[in-house]
């Protein structure tokens, strides 16, 4: 059998589906060398009569199996993050209740969770004081749910502030009060123009001193730093001179393998969109790193970046929209349906490309069922068998 896809060139291409999968990957316990979070996507609720400027309606029971699934393969999962599903259809009020159901769910099933932290309710500009305020309301949600706090990067902060000393200042103030240490995450403008210039310079070698100034100042309120720069040179510049006891999780969705497996001086943990449909894949690779066998860590991820390198191509904030469709050509939900209206952000030949690299790596627990679900979508383009 054969399916015709549509390449950069707008041709159609013949191409043969593999017959098999990679192998039932089984669940298994919690990973032991790395901490690793897959930051998860919303499944939205198809059914739901709402337009991308009305909020949004979710799947309760999709998104929280979605979850299920990650935690039984022993991955930690990355709630409500600007990253996966917020400023981009999902509101404040709904990320409040991502946050209150997920955590619920987490205790139920022993699973990891750490949720987002920012300022979105804010929706026009803002003063100092409403920013911290704001983020104190969120952060007050997430620890009331029992969940990790991920302190993101605010949108209304980089409007406001006017130098570093007010990063330092709210920073400073969050991390005072925050009960347990938190992750922070700092967010590059290739995910969200709006961050540019982040941590008061728009030079990155600047804005890196301001943010090891409020880590090295609140070491005890910070278990790790989030960073996603797509750097990995930076990256490993910046882990080196964190202090003893903070944790670097990687954000770098083109460079993850080499970065988790490290080097002599040290390595990072990961928190990643690509490890939403790479999940069991993902966690069989940190077993097999857990054994100290590095070399087949690589050989197991190294064939997977392909395909994350095209799924965060620029604009790299539309990622989400490959990252629905693999995960309904697996099986993970009935539709093709995104909040927001995303699912038309990508252009068909992207989302051919990416069912391509996805079934060459094994991705489908069911390659028959994923070869017939994108010919549907290949029909509704146009595009005949």
């Amino acid at each position: 059998m054969t399916i015709r896809l549509p390449g950069a060139d707008g041709r159609l291409r013949s191409y043969e589906p593999r017959n098999e999968p990679l192998g039932l990957l089984p669940a298994g316990e919690p990973l032991a060398s790395r901490t690793v979070f897959s930051a998860a996507h919303v499944v939205a609720d198809p059914y739901a009569d709402v337009s991308p400027d009305t909020p949004a309606a979710v799947d309760w029971d999709a998104t929280l199996a979605f979850r299920r699934h990650l935690w039984s393969h022993g991955l930690g999962v990355a709630e409500a993050m600007d990253t996966a599903q917020r400023g981009m259809g999902l509101d404040w009020a709904g990320a409040a209740e991502l946050i209150r159901r997920s955590s619920a769910e987490a205790r139920a099933v022993g699973g990891r969770i750490a949720c987002g932290v920012g300022t979105d309710q804010l929706t026009a500009p803002a003063t100092l004081h409403e920013v911290r305020s704001a983020y104190e309301e969120q952060l007050a949600l997430v620890e009331e749910s029992g969940a990790q706090a991920i302190l993101m990067a605010s949108r209304a902060l980089a409007a406001t502030a006017a130098g570093p000393e007010d990063y330092l200042d709210v920073y400073g103030h969050l991390l005072r009060q925050a009960v347990d240490p938190v992750i922070l995450h700092w967010l590059g403008p290739m995910f969200d123009p709006a961050l540019e210039g982040y941590w008061g310079s728009g030079d990155l070698d600047a804005a890196t001193e301001v943010f090891l100034q409020v880590i090295t100042a609140h070491p005890d309120k910070v278990d790790g730093i989030k960073v996603s720069l797509l750097d990995a040179r930076r990256e490993v510049e910046l882990r080196r001179r964190l202090p003893d006891g903070v944790r670097c999780y990687t954000g770098d969705d083109f460079n993850y393998p080499e970065l988790i497996a490290g080097d002599e001086l040290g390595f990072s943990h990961a928190l990643l969109g690509i490890f939403d449909p790479l999940g069991p894949l993902a966690a069989r690779a940190v077993r097999v790193l857990d054994t100290g066998d590095v070399k087949g860590f690589r050989e197991l991820l190294d064939p997977t970046v392909e395909l994350s390198r095209h799924l965060f191509q620029p604009p790299t904030r539309f990622y989400k929209t490959g990252v629905v469709l693999l995960a309904w050509l697996a099986g993970h939900q009935e539709h093709f349906a995104m909040v927001g209206g995303l699912q038309s952000a990508r252009s068909l030949p992207h989302l051919a490309r990416a069912y391509e690299l996805a079934d060459g790596l094994g991705l489908f627990p069911d390659p028959e069922r994923a070869e017939t679900r994108m010919k549907t979508l290949l029909a509704l383009y146009g595009v005949t068998s």
